[in-house]
């Protein structure tokens, strides 16, 4: 276990971005990954878990505290069962489930982070969700002093929520079990329209499972959603705002605040989200509010590839960073009536 003093904490983010750490402990087996975290609370000392750093915004202050940052290495296949150590590099565990011939998370290709942060967030792209083959999580239960196991109904799943989200400060995740589906080679039934349009089949058909996992990179690509070191287009959070979920009264009255503004014929994204409820488009929203991509002429900028992504062009720091987020949040509010909710983890700011 590696522990540094007045540690920098933006190397350790894909933002690049927030101020140090008063210590920094790398911890690489759960053993120590418990000890941290029970010294940190014997002691009464803030504590910040540190996976992949791709959904945390570090104020520029940085955290005064105890920064824990999770390498643990696990990855083990039993028939069509994964078991993920919670430091695991998710794409790389995505791209060998693929490689074995294992259907069920291979449209969560590219999405950078670690294993562990994937049930907190019930991380899901292009028509897949881990609460759909998550079976079990084992964490360490801060409040009660042990390590617990974690049937999926137990874990609360809903659009990136979890139990765990609810309540930040009381698991450390662990591990992470999967159950996948042998499906000879294929993948599982697409569901994403634009995922089936660029494979040219329908919904609900099944590909090949590397033709799916190459098709979900390159559109994640495109998006600048997959990380590229010398692209500032990937300096960034992936989506920085949730896609707002309305009731049907809230919908219905959205609908005639975007025709007023965009004219008769305008129509707004729709998904079905539960009864009574309806999903709109954050990206969507964003746009039509007039903050296309590249907007911004500062450090901190609207991607030129999505417009649901805010970067770092370099020269940022975490305030440029928000307050483009706040004008982005209130030039939608104001254009159609509804509040953006940010999809990151915020760390000693707010927006």
């Amino acid at each position: 276990m590696q522990e540094l003093h007045d540690a920098p904490l933006a190397p350790l983010t894909t933002f690049r971005l927030g101020g140090p750490a008063t210590r920094l402990i790398t911890a690489t087996t759960d053993a120590e990954v418990i000890d941290a975290v029970r010294d940190a609370d014997a002691h009464g000392t803030p504590l910040l878990v540190i996976g992949g750093g791709s959904n945390l915004v570090i104020g520029d202050k940085g955290f005064d505290g105890t920064a824990l940052r999770i390498a643990t290495r696990g990855f083990e296949l039993g028939g069509t069962t994964l078991e993920l150590a919670a430091g695991e590099v998710w794409t790389d565990a995505v791209a060998r489930t693929v490689e074995a011939g294992l259907a069920g998370i291979e449209c969560l290709s590219g999405i950078p982070g670690s294993a562990g942060a994937t049930p907190i967030q019930n991380v899901g792209a292009y028509g897949q969700e881990v609460s759909s083959t998550i079976t079990e999580v084992v964490a360490y239960d801060r409040r009660a002093g042990r390590t617990v196991t974690l049937a999926n109904e137990e874990c609360a799943f809903s659009y990136r929520h979890s139990r765990f989200k609810a309540d930040p400060e009381r698991y450390v995740v662990l591990r992470v079990r999967f159950g996948l589906e042998d499906a000879n080679g294929l993948s599982a039934p697409v569901k994403y329209a634009e995922t089936a349009r660029v494979l040219g089949v329908e919904a609900g058909d099944r590909v090949p499972l590397a033709t799916a996992r190459e098709t979900v990179l390159k559109l994640r690509a495109g998006k600048g959603m997959v990380l590229d070191p010398e692209d500032h287009d990937t300096w960034s959070a992936g989506s920085f705002f949730t896609n707002p979920i309305l009731t049907d009264t809230d919908f219905a009255v959205f609908r005639t605040r975007v025709r007023k503004r965009l004219g008769d014929g305008a129509e707004p994204p729709a998904y079905p989200a539960g009864q009574g409820h309806t999903k709109t488009s954050a990206a969507w929203l964003i746009d039509k509010a007039g903050f296309t991509k590249g907007y911004g002429t500062g450090p901190a900028r609207i991607s030129t590839k999505h417009t649901l992504a805010l970067t770092n062009r370099g020269a940022a720091t975490t305030e440029d960073l928000l307050a483009l987020a706040r004008e982005v949040v209130a030039g939608v509010r104001e254009a159609f009536g509804i509040t953006l909710v940010n999809e990151p983890v915020t760390v000693g700011v707010s927006l």
